[in-house]
């Protein structure tokens, strides 16, 4: 059953994922019948603001500190009239909460990542995440282990989200793939895509190479830029690894197609984008087994512990089974037909919404905010 009611999407800063999972179901919420605004950053609302809408600038920063007070005003202002506001984040999520608290809408916080840093990074994340469990109506995580530290500071209603896969990538022969980096077609090649930034692991991933440097003509490809780059590339120079760093890439189906096993070192992930768009392909993967990676992989990927060398051991002994690769790139095609799709995800929102007390009451249509 379509929803008919007013949904103010919130947002703060976002290096990219979030953004895009907000532009996607603010639209798909529209195009079913229900009136959408977005509220977040200025400069990050032309990405997720749907066609026949404006966006409301409120300057949710990454941290916490004294411009909040206008950001609370603002955001308090576009909520009015919303049958709820669904949050994205924990920084948009508390202060949504805190927005609403003197009788505005039900509010809803999806979940996107595990706090991390520092012992006072963390300590400022725990008080955020306790405002979030006790005042949001719903709680959604992307992965399991976000869902019980919810509950744990008191979400009395708390889910895994239905984050829609990507779609289905087209990737260019490998043969002409590894023509273009000049790579044999026999030679091992491993490929790892993402931000080259701490949660991604990429000392296990040098770790990992460096378990492997007696196999000739290995080349582990990586994709993506970050504040680490400089780090990796020093030390992949200074102890020799096969390792190529090729900054940030828009090909990266064609180096996961051109692979012969696609690694995630990562040491946290909610629901990898990369690994699902590697299950498609029909990769052979091997990744860590945290946050929701197994949530999203099933049986169709060999999980390991966050271990260099363990890493190491999966991806030789892929290497050394083409047997073995073959079943996991089958079980990666079925796995990758699984997992959900927009419409599941609108689903799920529709029946969280409703089930929040938030249908659009009968003639609501000029509410302040929202005409």
């Amino acid at each position: 059953m379509t929803g008919r009611g007013r949904v103010l999407q919130v947002l703060g800063t976002s290096a990219g994922g979030v953004a895009r999972h907000v532009a996607q179901v603010s639209a798909g919420l529209q195009a079913r019948g229900w009136t959408v605004r977005v509220a977040g950053p200025g400069p990050q609302l032309p990405q997720v603001v749907p066609d026949g809408t404006s966006g409301v600038d409120v300057p949710i920063r990454a941290l916490p500190g004294w411009r909040d007070v206008a950001a609370l005003r603002r955001l308090r202002a576009a909520a009015r009239g919303a049958d709820v506001v669904h949050a994205h984040g924990l920084r948009a999520g508390a202060l949504a909460v805190l927005a609403t608290v003197r009788g505005g809408a039900p509010v809803v916080v999806t979940l996107h990542n595990l706090p991390v840093g520092g012992r006072g990074v963390r300590g400022v994340a725990l008080v955020l995440e306790r405002v979030v469990g006790r005042g949001a109506a719903t709680v959604l995580g992307v992965s399991g282990d976000l869902v019980d530290r919810a509950r744990r500071v008191g979400a009395g209603d708390a889910e895994r989200a239905l984050v829609p896969a990507p779609p289905r990538p087209q990737a260019a022969p490998r043969d002409s793939t590894r023509r273009a980096l000049a790579i044999a077609q026999d030679a091992p090649v491993m490929v790892t895509v993402g931000r080259l930034a701490p949660q991604k692991g990429l000392d296990l991933l040098c770790d990992a190479a460096s378990s492997l440097l007696g196999r000739p003509g290995l080349t582990w490809l990586v994709a993506g830029d970050g504040p680490l780059e400089a780090a990796v590339r020093d030390r992949v120079g200074a102890e020799g690894l096969p390792v190529r760093l090729l900054g940030r890439r828009e090909d990266v189906a064609d180096l996961m197609a051109a692979a012969d096993v696609v690694v995630s070192t990562a040491r946290w992930e909610g629901q990898p984008l990369g690994i699902q768009e590697a299950l498609a392909l029909g990769s052979a993967v091997v990744a860590t087994d945290v946050g929701g990676t197994a949530e999203v992989t099933g049986d169709a990927a060999v999980l390991v512990g966050t271990d260099g060398e363990e890493i190491g051991r999966a991806v030789a002994a892929l290497l050394d089974d083409p047997d073995a690769r073959a079943a996991l790139s089958a079980r990666a095609r079925t796995r990758a037909a699984q997992l959900p799709d927009l419409e599941v995800t609108l689903d799920q929102l529709e029946g969280v919404y409703r089930r929040t007390g938030t249908r659009a009451a009968p003639g609501a249509a000029g509410r302040v905010g929202y005409s």
